[in-house]
């Protein structure tokens, strides 16, 4: 008798034999690994490996030729691209991607507009259950302002702060429409060492408060090494690694890419 399989046993994310093509150039070749609820999974590979091209299907940013990415069992690349917030993925960007001229609170604001019930005509009309949600997401904006420390510039517009704080208010604007799956694209990127220690303790924390699982691509080896739970290294859009950090560090086609030289 076949074993029956239940939505508890299935992985938060699975990515299968996922391709994409630009022209006669290969950014990700059947690629496939997946990630457990709650794990912290850092992304590495040289430059041009296929990392950023990951992440922007997820994002339905990019087509793929072929595959599939499965969150929670579903296809996402059946899912239009306005519905992955609600679907409960939050993404930050390697660019910031902030509105520079509305302050740090209006911006935590827009990125929990996809968890607000009611369509056009309720939120024209005022019911009350618009006021209730909008009630609603204020608290967890000025919820996640207290958590990511950001209460002195909470009312301040994001152009003038420094790229550190810049880097929080994205991170908070993702957390607000309150994402089961945090994509993460290069955290640590621009960060001095002191940021770098805090962002690990932040994401850490962050992933026990709210039961986060978590996908990150970044650079700063020591970083990814230290606060992921499994790591899959990518080159040429190819997965030459997946496992612990440790193990995935030293194996030699890790090594190679790296350094050009076997271990």
């Amino acid at each position: 008798m076949p074993i029956e399989t239940t939505a508890r046993d299935l992985p938060l994310l699975a990515i299968r034999a996922l391709s994409v093509r630009f022209g006669g150039v290969v950014a990700l070749d059947g690629v496939s690994f997946e990630v457990a609820a709650g794990q912290i999974c850092g992304l590495i590979g040289p430059n041009g490996a296929g990392k950023t091209t990951l992440f922007n299907c997820m994002s339905r940013l990019y087509e793929p030729e072929s595959g599939s990415i499965l969150f929670e069992g579903r296809n996402l690349l059946r899912e239009p691209r306005h519905s992955m917030a609600a679907l409960g993925i939050g993404r930050t960007f390697q660019n910031l991607a902030l509105f520079r001229t509305l302050s740090v609170r209006e911006n935590i604001l827009v990125g929990g507009h996809s968890r607000i019930r009611g369509g056009f005509l309720a939120n024209a009309l005022r019911f009350p259950l618009v006021a209730r949600e909008e009630a609603r997401l204020a608290a967890r904006a000025d919820a996640l302002i207290e958590t990511l420390d950001l209460g002195p510039v909470a009312d301040a517009p994001v152009i003038g702060l420094p790229f550190g704080t810049q880097k929080r208010v994205e991170l908070a604007r993702a957390l607000a429409c309150e994402p089961k799956l945090l994509l993460l694209d290069e955290p640590a990127g621009g960060l001095n060492h002191e940021e770098v220690e805090r962002l690990r303790a932040l994401i850490l924390g962050l992933r026990e408060r709210f039961g986060l699982t978590v996908l990150l691509v970044e650079h700063h080896m020591n970083f990814v090494m230290t606060v992921s739970d499994k790591v899959v290294a990518f080159d040429f859009g190819r997965k030459i690694a997946d496992g612990a950090p440790a193990a995935v560090q030293n194996a030699p086609e890790v090594i190679r890419a790296y350094l050009g030289t076997a271990a």
